[in-house]
């Protein structure tokens, strides 16, 4: 279904959704078709590219018009969310904050990104700092990570709000995993 299909039906345009499906069309899942040498080689590329290096690449420029973005002031961004998005091998449900952080909020020990990591990922300020922190935790999860709320904390980290959210889930201040995943199944991620 397009996204034009979509709104008509009612529903509303989700940016992170824009973001999955990139990241799927470009690792060659979905719709049938193999990823291509074109599509692997962007991949490796962008896991190894700083933010600036990222910005120049077409696939970085494909998600670009995938978020239906107009302003290039938004470029950066977008291309710390492609390098970041691009060490993601496989989608896994669930909150990132919950998925890199601790089972339950006396649980420091069950973190499976450690607190000095996590502090780092919410100072980092920079287009490079943030890849960094959002690569290193994706590392930590090997690789398994859930890519739409990925990128909805990337593209929004500088509203305070979406950081809020992280911490919230990173201690597990609030419901259970499984409730999580009900909820996340029946609404959208909002950042308040």
């Amino acid at each position: 279904m397009t996204e034009d299909a979509t709104e008509a039906q009612g529903q509303k345009f989700e940016p992170a959704f824009a973001a999955f499906l990139w990241w799927r069309s470009l690792n060659g899942e979905g719709e049938g078709k193999p990823q291509s040498g074109q599509d692997r080689a962007a991949l490796a590329r962008l896991r190894r590219a700083s933010p600036q290096e990222a910005m120049t690449e077409e696939a970085t420029l494909r998600l670009f018009r995938a978020l239906r973005y107009k302003n290039p002031a938004r470029l950066p961004r977008v291309a710390t969310l492609a390098a970041a998005l691009s060490t993601i091998r496989q989608d896994r449900q669930g909150r990132f904050g919950r998925q890199i952080g601790r089972a339950s909020i006396d649980d420091e020990q069950s973190a499976a990104l450690k607190l000095g990591r996590f502090k780092r990922l919410l100072d980092a300020q920079t287009e490079d700092e943030i890849t960094t922190a959002f690569r290193r935790a994706i590392a930590i999860l090997g690789g398994s990570a859930n890519v739409r709320d990925v990128a909805r904390y990337v593209l929004g980290f500088d509203d305070e709000g979406v950081r809020r959210r992280l911490i919230f889930d990173y201690y597990a201040a609030g419901e259970s995993e499984s409730e999580t995943a009900s909820a996340e199944a029946t609404s959208a991620f909002v950042s308040a």
